[in-house]
């Protein structure tokens, strides 16, 4: 950014590593530029407002990991019974105890048995806990930075609710998206070289997309696999979606990114293949069985509240309320009660969840 005088260099050497070592950000991003924080770098201010703002905005990235992001990523292991980082019997509930991973052949053995509902559920709860996880510590980092007077841009704006892939895009890991823009794709040449360099240039940053959450062949394949869509979208899809009903367009864009996830939760090959094809039965298994339908009932309620976690529905509510209460009396008492009693409920059972549960994986860091 210096380089190309877009901003001016920073010549304190105490400021330029008060930047580099910007705590809330440097592991689980935001990715934040240094044009985006050089100003309040040097002149920052800090009010009880903001404060309080950013007390409201941590314990609610706090509440989504602890109590929601650990609890689908708990499920989706004992379900789909693999992760080189996390999995292991101690994580299964007792309903699945019996399902317990090993490794190698084993776990593709095993999994290939799963019945159908098991694959289905595993699956749902994994696309929510990616979710929930990275968004989580996207929250908290901006709350901690509006605590101390940083402003850090958005980074998730509820990718599951897009009606296409070029619009999750925008949607998801928005800090992400936007280095690859900057320092990849608009070097390259962007869009303005014709359609043949333009999809070059989308294959380059989408290679290096997904080379950039590690260096496997799942997750080069993942990029590759957004990379397609991306550019049939950009060729023709798009216009064919833009008439057609929101809801298809919607169906279409989940079914996409949940068959990505896939990708990008195995990195061996053949339990990609294995757990494909489990969704559709094509392993021979059963669509469920008790220990199954035990779990789903049980996990019910948990998975409703998870939903209704990755849509704006609740921000909506929110907003309705605070609106609402301008003109109900009523409704203003409610409105102070839970915005003053929320984040320290939040805090409290988010501690709890963590202080009672040794499953607290931290997704983002093998990426």
């Amino acid at each position: 950014d210096v380089y190309r005088r877009e901003v001016p260099a920073q010549r304190d050497f105490a400021k330029l590593l008060t930047y580099v070592s910007l705590f809330h950000q440097c592991i689980a991003g935001p990715i934040v530029r240094y044009q985006d924080v050089a100003e309040e770098i040097l002149y920052r201010k800090v009010s009880l407002t903001e404060i309080s703002r950013g007390i409201g905005r941590f314990t609610t990235g706090l509440g989504k990991k602890a109590l929601l992001a650990n609890t689908c990523g708990s499920l989706a292991d004992s379900l789909l019974l693999t992760d080189a980082v996390a999995s292991n019997a101690a994580l299964l509930t007792d309903n699945v105890a019996t399902l317990a991973p090993t490794s190698g052949d084993n776990i593709l053995t095993t999994l290939s048995s799963q019945p159908v509902l098991a694959v289905w559920l595993g699956m749902l709860a994994y696309t929510m806990q990616i979710y929930l996880d990275f968004s989580a510590y996207s929250d908290m980092a901006i709350g901690m930075g509006l605590m101390i007077g940083f402003h850090y841009k958005e980074n998730f704006d509820y990718p599951y609710v897009s009606r296409s892939v070029t619009e999750f895009w925008r949607r998801w890991h928005i800090s992400l998206g936007t280095w690859f823009r900057e320092y990849v794709y608009i070097p390259l040449g962007g869009n303005r070289k014709g359609t043949a360099r333009t999809i070059f240039n989308l294959l380059v940053v989408w290679f290096l997309t997904g080379l950039w959450h590690g260096a496997s062949w799942n997750f080069v394949l993942w990029g590759l696999y957004f990379f397609v869509f991306l550019v049939v979208e950009k060729l023709f899809l798009r216009r064919v979606l833009e008439k057609l009903p929101s809801f298809f367009t919607h169906l279409y864009l989940l079914i996409v990114v949940f068959f990505g996830w896939i990708l990008f939760r195995f990195r061996q090959l053949p339990l990609v293949g294995t757990v494909a094809a489990g969704l559709f039965g094509l392993n021979g298994n059963a669509f469920t069985n008790y220990e199954i339908n035990t779990l789903l009932f049980s996990h019910i309620f948990f998975l409703v509240v998870a939903l209704l976690a990755v849509t704006p529905i609740v921000k909506y509510a929110g907003r309705f309320l605070e609106n609402a209460s301008k003109t109900h009396p009523v409704l203003a008492g409610v409105n102070a009660v839970v915005r003053v009693a929320a984040p320290p409920l939040l805090m409290l059972l988010s501690t709890m969840a963590l202080v009672g549960n040794s499953y607290n994986p931290f997704l983002y860091f093998q990426f």
